[in-house]
C-alpha cells in the first residue's frame, strides 16, 4: 500500500507539471503573444516626424510592454508547478481558479470557509490539487458551462472540496465512457488512495456537482 501511494504521488507530480506546461504554452500563445504582437504593430506605426501623433503610440507601447512583463511574472510563479501546493492548498486552488477566470469564459466563485492547519499535508494536498485540476479539465472539455463554484471547507478533521458547474451534466445511471469516464475513474481512485470519498450529483441539463471528502488532521 505504501509503494502504491508513493507511485501515485510521483505520477501526480508529473501530471501537475504537464498540466502546468500546457497552461504556460496556451498563455504564451493566446495572451503574451498577442500583447507582444500588438506592441510591435504599435511601434511600427510610429512616425517620428509627427511627434504629436508619436507620443500617444509610444505611451501605448510602453503600457503594453508593462502588461507583458506582468504576465511573464505570473507565468514564472506558475512554473513552480507542484511547489505552488507547498504554499498551502487554499493558495494553490485560488491560483488555479484565477488562471481559469482570466480566460473570460467562466464566472468563477471560490470560497474558503475554514481555517487550515498550521502545518500542511503536502502529499494529501498534492492529490487534492490534482483532483481539482482533473475536474476543472472535464468541465472545460465537456460541460459547456459558464459558471463554476469551488468551495473549500474543513469540519471534524475532514477536508471537503465542492466543485459545481451549470453545464450540460450527464445521466448518473449511465456514466459517460471515453475521456470523461476515465477522468471520473481517476478522481475516484485518487480519493480512495488517501482514504477519501467522492459524491457526484449530476443530471442531463442540470449541471454537475462533485463533493470530495478526505480525512485531514
Amino acid at each position: 500500500m505504501q509503494l502504491t501511494f508513493e507511485e501515485e504521488i510521483t505520477k501526480t507530480q508529473l501530471e501537475i507539471q504537464e498540466q502546468t506546461m500546457q497552461t504556460i504554452g496556451a498563455d504564451l500563445h493566446d495572451n503574451i503573444g498577442q500583447l507582444l504582437s500588438l506592441t510591435s504593430l504599435t511601434l511600427n506605426s510610429v512616425e517620428l516626424e509627427e511627434s504629436h501623433k508619436a507620443h500617444p503610440k509610444i505611451n501605448a507601447a510602453i503600457d503594453l510592454t508593462a502588461k507583458s512583463i506582468h504576465e511573464m511574472r505570473l507565468l514564472g510563479k506558475l512554473l513552480q508547478g507542484d511547489q505552488l501546493v507547498g504554499l498551502g492548498l487554499p493558495e494553490a486552488i485560488r491560483y488555479q481558479v484565477s488562471w481559469l477566470e482570466r480566460t473570460g469564459q467562466y464566472e468563477i466563485i471560490y470560497s474558503q470557509e475554514c481555517e487550515m492547519p498550521t502545518e500542511n499535508n503536502p502529499n494529501i494536498d498534492l492529490i487534492v490539487f490534482r483532483i481539482l485540476q482533473e475536474i476543472l479539465n472535464n468541465i472545460i472539455k465537456h460541460a459547456k458551462a459558464t459558471r463554476i463554484v469551488v468551495k473549500l471547507d474543513r469540519k471534524e478533521e475532514k477536508l471537503q472540496l465542492r466543485i459545481g458547474d451549470n453545464g450540460v451534466g450527464f445521466d448518473m445511471d449511465n456514466l459517460p465512457s471515453g475521456n470523461v469516464g476515465m477522468g471520473l475513474h481517476n478522481i475516484l481512485k485518487r480519493a480512495a488512495i488517501v482514504g477519501g470519498e467522492v459524491v457526484i450529483d449530476s443530471g442531463k441539463g442540470k449541471g454537475t456537482r462533485i463533493d470530495l471528502i478526505i480525512p485531514y488532521s
